[in-house]
């Protein structure tokens, strides 16, 4: 039994992203798997600890905590090494921002209880809602790619050739737009940045196909 346990989806990029650091910060934990399909999210005992009804959701010996940028800036400030930001408040902020451009403009505007919605509300198929998502997944990582390209802290990662906050939204949401085959021929600099995440360990790891409910 670890002190934290994370309660959470294989395939939600938001879980990706806390699975990562937990890896990258070499933090062990129990791993409690949520069915969103099944609407598990929504039952009483996972609503006790998070009344979003929302995955993840970090149970620490301190209480729960709820969404995953929360859970990341937690995770840095508890177990500050290896470092998920720069020590520069100016390079925190860069950092910071580019992770929202994915966090704050295209997860939520794409994430499953919207897509659920466009469906049972407004009758949209399962092609309208592929296309709904590649809309603003385009937006996101046009915005996101442009940035990388043309600032010169980027390197190997999003902010120098060190793996950090930003680099962990990336990973998971470039993993996700590949359900819903968004072509990510205009994003170079994304792709090269997201292969270099795919060969660190933590971060492979934390991927849907590697978790124990993956179906």
């Amino acid at each position: 039994m670890n002190d934290l346990a994370l309660h959470n989806y294989f395939r939600s990029s938001t879980s990706v992203r806390v699975r990562a650091a937990l890896n990258l910060k070499g933090l062990g934990y129990d791993y409690v798997p949520l069915s969103l399909l099944n609407g598990e999210q929504s039952g009483a005992e996972h609503l006790a600890l998070n009344p979003s009804g929302l995955v993840p959701t970090l149970a620490t010996p301190q209480g729960a905590l709820p969404q995953s940028m929360a859970i990341l800036e937690w995770l840095e400030e508890v177990y500050p090494d290896p470092p998920l930001l720069p020590r520069d408040p100016w390079e925190r902020a860069r950092v910071r921002s580019l992770a929202h451009i994915v966090a704050a403009d295209i997860h939520p505007v794409n994430n499953l209880r919207v897509l659920k919605h466009l469906e049972t509300e407004f009758g949209v198929d399962a092609g309208g809602k592929a296309a709904w998502f590649r809309k603003w997944a385009h937006a996101g990582m046009t915005a996101l790619e442009t940035r990388l390209a043309s600032e010169a802290e980027t390197g190997a990662f999003c902010h120098g050739d060190t793996v950090g906050l930003a680099d962990l939204c990336l990973y998971a949401q470039v993993l996700n737009n590949a359900r819903f085959d968004v072509d990510m021929t205009a994003y170079p600099t994304i792709c090269a940045i997201h292969a270099n995440c795919m060969a660190v360990p933590a971060l492979e790891q934390a991927a849907p196909a590697n978790q124990p409910d993956a179906i």
